[in-house]
């Protein structure tokens, strides 16, 4: 198991989260692990990552999985203009590599939004640290567990 696995599975157990970790396989995009998962499309809680352009940090925003994020929206809800966040920003700020980016167990603290399309549905899925695992929790826990704001910006 890797470390961000690891990762993502303790920060779950301390939350008080009972869930499986599900390996997707092959899945690359949001239909196709939803289809792995048994659920609709917008239940995957995509991690989409921007470059703060004032504060240089990166910058969560836990969209649904057939929204995209507004830049412009993203950007006045952020209170800065967003840019493209790196491999390497993202990896230094939540510990995770691109496509993996779990809404928990980031090794330093990240700003979050949700999509208010997420809270939609008893239960979502999100990534658990790496392209390839999916967990499955309740909807009304991401605020809460994220620190995360629920506003429009797709």
């Amino acid at each position: 198991m890797s470390k961000s696995l690891k990762r993502v599975a303790r920060a779950l157990e301390d939350l008080g989260i009972e869930t499986e970790i599900k390996e997707l396989g092959l899945a690359r995009t949001a239909q196709q692990a939803a289809d792995v998962a048994g659920c609709h499309l917008d239940q995957i809680a995509k991690s989409m990552i921007f470059r703060g352009e004032v504060s240089g940090q990166a910058i969560l925003f836990l969209t649904a999985g057939g929204n995209q994020v507004d830049t412009d929206k993203a950007s006045a809800v952020a209170g800065e203009p967003l840019g493209k966040a790196d491999a390497a920003l993202i990896r230094k700020q939540t510990g995770f590599a691109i496509g993996g980016v779990a809404p928990i167990g980031h090794l330093n603290p990240i700003r979050a939004f949700v999509d208010p399309r997420l809270l939609e549905f008893p239960t979502i899925w999100a990534a658990a640290g790496t392209p390839h695992h999916v967990f499955e929790m309740k909807s009304a826990l991401l605020p809460e567990i994220t620190g995360g704001q629920t506003i429009d910006f797709s």
